[in-house]
Formats: structure tokens, sequence, C-alpha cells
């Protein structure tokens, strides 16, 4: 039996999640992440980085200068005191230098690790909280392996921007402007003036070029969202693909959406090819016209063959990074593209939030009932130019048992859906001992409602964490109960790994009625005072339904119970039965006055004992 139908609704995004953000944006959304709020040890850890990166770049930047004074040292012409000391002196601070280069630079790294690290935890914690966080409607219109992928690429591009910002670009910028200075002050403006101008070229060639990058790294993404989407759609409907001899088909779908990929990451890897050839055309006559400059002033007697070399060795240490530096900010550059998805995410609104002031759902009244159920003339339609529910009232006294019947489509799974409030009413009010749903907390007035579903999904993992998941942190005799009571914990016991076995994923590797024994059992674990058995066996034969109904008549024993059924021989004990029909209600009662009024249930009644009766094997006649 097919569910009520649930009208697809416009999402809160595209399901693209195109993002329209600036690279700007995505920048100073990162900030707090890496300078944390309240975190004092954080920010420490930060501000030593940085000075271990400042001492680190000053020593790079001294080790040019002292190589020069060691080949001035070396040279014939230099007067012969201390013609062997100095020479030894110098080389020993040469290499004093570079391994304070080096260990101020692994220092930096090492104490910036933690809050690089703590940061990509912190804003993967935020992201996955807040798509549990948005609404139903919200994931109604996902695409479960197109959205994996946005978050794993953010938070892989977040650890690369914050790796390569932190430890490249800065301190690469910080080298160049002292780089600059000492140039000019060592020889003059000509020289600053060719490495200032060589830079620039390089800095604004790279960029224009990044932003055509950027274009084909986002439609790159967009491919891969798809191709992923198509594999995993696929595989997760492993059986209805072998039912309709569909692996073909299936294949040709996934080469297509691979191909447009082909494309656009041949076009990504074209593109970065051209900005290589650039970048290595710039440095080389940056390189040139300094060595020809700095040539001429060796020959004419202005400049040292030290100083020869300390200018050629600066710009060899400049320019080895800046050629790095064009990879690293493409790395960025696609870092950020990755991020700017995942940021809008996290930009989706909470359709259905606590408001403020919300307080909990109380426990129980003075006394000592709980769980009445009022729904009061409720309308609610998913789109606005279709209405659902029309106006729809009822009353479940504590510890009474209420079901709805009607047609597919008449609005019963909507009942339940409405009650967990996974959406908000568009018109009348629901109450649970007296009080508003939507003026108390979510998760208090969840905690107070159990449901068996008719499509039970488990997790991907033991049958003991499946039922413990009604109520984590259960304990084994807890938990057995529960199986127990569900009339599961024999069959978990002949399996050979009994609580230990694996379902597989979505379940799959148990039956339709094992699932719904676990679903139930988990149910019964949660203890909940509110309980909603939608089609709640609708997977079980005949005589398993029969054998387990005994078990969920024991679960609504003293709570309020909401059954939505189809099968109305589940409900014949029920103190009330609503008919709905077309979002109202159209019949209600009593079984046997429902029958006796000859109506939509009576029809409905005669119509599956007619069927029922065609499902019953035939006596073999006599020959």
């Amino acid at each position: 039996m097919r569910r009520s139908s649930v009208p697809p609704a416009p999402a809160v995004l595209p399901p693209s999640l195109r993002a329209d953000r600036s690279t700007w944006q995505t920048i100073v959304s990162l900030l707090p992440y890496l300078w944390p709020a309240g975190n004092t040890g954080a920010r420490i850890r930060v501000g030593v980085s940085l000075a271990f990166m400042i001492l680190a770049k000053v020593a790079t930047v001294y080790v040019p200068v002292i190589y020069g004074r060691i080949v001035d040292a070396l040279a014939p012409h230099e007067p012969a005191r201390f013609a062997y000391a100095l020479p030894i002196l110098l080389i020993l601070a040469y290499g004093g230098v570079r391994v304070a280069s080096a260990a101020f630079g692994e220092l930096r790294d090492a104490l910036f690790s933690s809050v690089q690290q703590r940061a990509v935890r912190l804003l993967a914690l935020r992201t996955f909280r807040h798509l549990h966080a948005v609404s139903l409607r919200f994931h109604l219109d996902r695409q479960t392996g197109g959205l994996s992928r946005v978050i794993d690429r953010g938070v892989l591009g977040m650890q690369s921007v914050l790796r390569l910002a932190v430890f490249n670009v800065v301190p690469t910028a910080l080298e160049l402007a002292m780089v600059t200075a000492i140039i000019w002050r060592m020889f003059d403006w000509r020289y600053a003036a060719v490495t200032l101008v060589a830079v620039l070229l390089y800095i604004g060639f790279t960029m224009a070029l990044a932003s055509r990058r950027s274009r084909y790294r986002r439609t790159m993404n967009d491919t891969d969202n798809d191709a992923s989407t198509k594999a995993l759609d696929s595989l997760l409907n492993y059986e209805t693909v072998k039912y309709f001899n569909n692996e073909v088909h299936e294949a040709q779908r996934y080469d297509h959406a691979l191909a447009h990929y082909e494309r656009a990451a041949v076009r990504v890897q074209v593109s970065l090819n051209m900005l290589n050839l650039g970048q290595a055309a710039i440095i080389a006559l940056g390189l040139t016209l300094i060595m020809l400059l700095a040539a001429s002033g060796v020959r004419d007697g202005s400049m040292t063959v030290g100083k020869f070399v300390v200018v050629n060795t600066y710009l060899m240490q400049l320019y080895q990074p800046l050629n790095f530096l064009g990879i690293v900010y493409m790395s960025i550059k696609q870092g950020l593209v990755d991020m700017e998805q995942m940021f809008t995410l996290l930009r989706v609104e909470q359709e259905i939030a606590d408001k403020a002031g919300a307080i909990a759902l109380a426990a129980h009244l003075s006394d000592g009932a709980a769980g009445e159920v009022v729904f009061d003339d409720v309308r609610f339609g998913y789109q606005s130019n279709r209405a659902i529910l029309k106006g729809v009232s009822f009353t479940v006294p504590a510890g009474g048992k209420l079901a709805i019947v009607g047609p597919t489509g008449a609005g019963k799974s909507t009942i339940s859906r409405l009650l967990f409030r996974f959406y908000d009413v568009t018109a009348g009010r629901i109450l649970i001992d007296g009080q508003d749903i939507r003026d108390v907390t979510q998760d208090s007035l969840r905690a107070a409602i159990g449901v068996v579903p008719q499509d039970t999904v488990l997790f991907n993992d033991t049958i003991r964490y499946n039922i413990g998941y009604g109520r984590p942190g259960a304990t084994e005799a807890e938990i057995q109960q529960a199986a127990r009571q569900a009339q599961v914990h024999d069959f978990v016991m002949r399996l050979p790994e009994g609580y230990d076995t694996r379902v597989g994923e979505r379940g799959l590797k148990l039956s339709g009625g094992e699932k719904q024994r676990v679903a139930i059992a988990r149910t019964i674990l949660k203890d909940p005072r509110i309980l909603i058995l939608d089609e709640a066996t609708s997977a079980l034969d005949t005589r398993t339904e029969q054998e387990i109904q005994s078990a969920l008549r024991a679960v609504a024993n003293r709570r309020t119970t909401l059954v939505i059924a189809h099968r109305l021989s589940t409900v014949v004990d029920a103190d009330e039965i609503i008919v709905l029909q077309d979002g109202q209600i159209a019949e209600r009662g009593r079984h046997a006055d429902l029958l006796a009024e000859g109506g939509l249930y009576a029809r409905m009644w005669a119509l599956q004992a007619a069927e029922q009766d065609q499902r019953e094997p035939q006596p073999i006649p006599a020959e």
C-alpha cells in the first residue's frame, strides 16, 4: 500500500546549491573559525604562529646577505687579514641562519596545526547539525549523493585554504616586501622597480586567468555532483535495476555524466598549463633584466661579485615561492569555490524553529494524565495553491486509541508529520496536554512521541545499534527486553552473530517483517507517551501481523495511540475511527457503528474482505 502522497515543494535553495557568494564573503565567513571567539588558547597559538612565521622569513631574507659576504671574503683581491677566520665564521653563521629559518617554520606549522584541524572540525560539525535542523521540505528535495560531495569538498577546501594561506601566501607576501626593501637599499631603485613590476605582472596575470579557471572549476564540480548522484542513486536501487534489466541503461546514464565531467576536467587542466607557461615567461623576463643590470655593475666596478650573487640569490629565492605561489593561489581559489556551496548550505533558513522563550512540553498534568492530543480545525497544504487538510478536528484522550483511515492521498500521513512538527499548520492548532506544539521546544515534543513508520529504514550497523537508537545509552538488558516485546529476540538469537549482526544498507539484509519488528523494538525502547503506528504492519504477512498485534497492543497500553492504517482489520479495537476523504473527516465512530452506517468505511471494509477471500486458498475439488 502506498503512503499518502507528499507533493514536491520548492526547496529553500535550488537543488544544485549553486553559490552566489563572492570570494571575499567566503573569506570573511572563514575568519571566525581561524580566530575563534572565546577560545583564548587557540588565539594565543595563532599569535605565536604568526611570530614564528615572521622570524622564519627574517632568517630567510638574511641568508643571501651572508652568502654574498662569504663570496667576497673568499675573493682573491680581499686583504689577507682574517683571511681564514672570517669565511669560517660567515659559513657557520650561514648554516645557523638556515637552521633557524627551518626551525621557526616547523614550529609555526606545529602550533597552527591544532588551530587548523579544530576549525575544520567546527565547520564540519556546524554543517552537519544545520542539515539536521533544516526542514523536512528541504530534505525531500535533496540529492543525497551531490549533497555529501558538497560537504566533503567544503571540508577539504577549508583545510587547503587554511594551510596554504597561512603557510604560503602570507609568508611569501612578507618575504616579497622585505626583499624589495633590501634590494632598494643595497643597490638602487632600478633593481627594486624591475623586481616589483615583474611581481605585479605575475600576480595580475595569475588572477586574470584564475577567474576564468574558477568558472571552469564550478562547471566541473556540478558535473561531478551529477555523476556522483547518478551512481549513488543507481546503487541504492540495485534491486530495481535488476528487476527491469536496466544495467545498460544505468551505465549509459553514468557514462553520459562522466563525459560531461571529462570535458570540464580537460578544460581545467589546459587552462592550468596556459597559466604555468605565462608565469614561467614573466619570471624568466624579470630575472634576465636583473642579471643584465647586475652584470653591468660588476663590469664597471660599482658592484662586487658578492653583491651580484646576493641580488641573483634574492631573485631566485623570491621567484621560487612565487612560482609555487601560482599553484598555491589556484588551489586556494579552488578551495574557496569548494567552500562556497557549503557556506551556502549554512545559509539555508530553518523553516521550523523554536520561538523565542519556547518551553519544554510538560511531562504530565497535575492529575497524572498525560498524552491528550487535540487537532482543532487544522488546515494545511504543502503548497499554497493545494490544500491537503481542510479543517480537521478530533481529540484523543490520554491513553486513548484513534485510528485514521481513508483512501490514498486523503492526508493520513500528513497528520503524523504535523504532530511531529515537521511542518507548521496553515490554520488552526494542535495541542498536547493543552499546550500548543508551536509554543514548546521541538526536542521535548519529539521526545514525547514515538513512531513506527510504514517504510522502515535502518542504519548500516548492528541490530543492537538499531534497536538501541531508540534510547542511546540503554543497557543490553533493556535492548533485549524491547526486542522480546517486539517478538524479534528469538530471531536475533538464531543468527550466528546475534545482536552484532549487521543489517546492511538501509537494512536490506533483513526481510520486511524483520525490519518492522526492529523498528517496533526501537520505539518500545524510546518509551514515548504518544505512539504513532503509521501503516506499522503493512510489510508483514497475515500470520506475522497477527503475532505482532499483541506486541503492539502491549506497547500502546497506557499510551495515547494514533493508528494510520490501510488494513482495516488492524483498527477494529480503536476507541474511535475517523475516515478521511479529500482532506476532511467524512465519517467517525467505532468500528461497529461505522459498519452499521453503510458509508465509505463500510464499503472499504467490504472491498478488503472480498480481496481477502480471493487471496485465501480454495479447496481442491473432488475428482
